[in-house]
């Protein structure tokens, strides 16, 4: 745990054997982490730094999340291909639910009704629905789905497919597949611009960003990213559109308007996650390969400090906690 107002570790919370991801709650102040090692979730209280619940899952859990009102928890459980939904208040599983084979990505709908859930393996993505916690569609998607964003209004959805070098949008209204979007190779993340118009695609096996019309469902520009852009990330006005390169560990920020490329910032080996800070001030980055988390000044361009984690960290999450004197993330 890092307090970003004076960059320093102020904590270390043991979870237990390999924890994979983690997810601030949206309301509460309190951290879940998928346990992979454990077949556990662990909740740890932001305030008391420490594990208040253990809740088991299924097996090899990798990926946590919550729907947008903060009442369940979905779990992405790699080894016994499911996904499992908890119960935020009670803080015990509601049900766990058998999908396709090896779980890529899971995403709720803004408005709630509907968590979805990629498949690699038979390149699909199943459609969840919350009120039943049932399956309702299975929609066939290009090869190797991974990543999910889904338009503001929740009527369309686009998936990223790194084995075809293609991003598939689906009409959520409808369930059904609309097109194969061609993009760069092995697309590895996406990210919505906040009005839902405009879709970027970081294309792993490319060095290039390729930018969607979400309304038109075509690929309109690709730009230059490095040399193996890995994630993207983008401001809550979107003026702002930021990519980690893998190979060359910088992360370089674009001007979304004119999309000019405005820095490229030295942050360590590997950066393989990042995070804004709640007023965008620092662009947090973690890198797997270097153990440590890049704190990058967002007006400045420039690098603040790194500050060393545990080995390989595989995920990082930004949460406000107030308290009387002081505000801490």
């Amino acid at each position: 745990m890092i307090d970003v107002a004076t960059l320093r570790v102020v904590a270390e919370v043991k979870v237990g054997r390999h924890p994979l991801g983690l997810a601030a709650h949206p309301s509460r102040p309190e951290v879940y982490v998928a346990v992979s090692g454990a077949d556990q979730v662990a909740v740890v209280d932001a305030h008391r730094q420490e594990v208040v619940a253990q809740i088991p899952v299924g097996r090899g859990p990798f990926f946590v999340n919550f729907f947008p009102d903060g009442r369940q928890a979905f779990v992405l459980n790699a080894d016994s291909n499911s996904v499992t939904i908890i119960d935020c208040t009670r803080q015990w599983v509601e049900a766990t639910i058998t999908v396709e084979q090896t779980p890529g990505a899971a995403r709720a709908s803004p408005d709630g009704r509907l968590l979805l859930v990629s498949s690699r393996t038979d390149s699909n993505v199943v459609l969840i629905d919350r009120a039943n916690l049932r399956i309702v569609a299975r929609i066939p998607v290009a090869a190797e789905p991974t990543q999910i964003a889904i338009l503001p209004d929740s009527s369309k959805v686009f998936v990223a497919a790194s084995g075809s070098g293609q991003v598939s949008a689906i009409d959520l209204k409808q369930r059904a597949l609309l097109v194969h979007i061609p993009t760069g190779k092995t697309p590895a993340d996406l990210v919505l611009k906040p009005d839902g118009g405009e879709l970027f695609v970081a294309n792993f096996g490319s060095g290039t960003v390729t930018v969607i019309n979400t309304w038109t469902n075509n690929a309109t520009e690709t730009l230059t990213a490095g040399q193996h852009p890995n994630q993207v990330e983008i401001t809550n006005d979107g003026s702002r559109l930021y990519v980690s390169d893998f190979s060359s560990g910088r992360v370089f920020a674009i001007e979304i308007s004119t999309r000019k490329v405005l820095a490229g910032v030295e942050v360590g080996w590997q950066p393989t996650r990042m995070a804004l800070t709640p007023d965008e001030t620092l662009l947090l980055v973690m890198n797997t390969g270097s153990n440590d988390v890049a704190v990058v000044d967002t007006a400045k361009h420039s690098l603040l400090t790194l500050i060393p984690v545990g080995l390989s960290p595989q995920a990082i999450a930004v949460q406000t906690i107030k308290e009387e004197n002081s505000r801490q993330w």
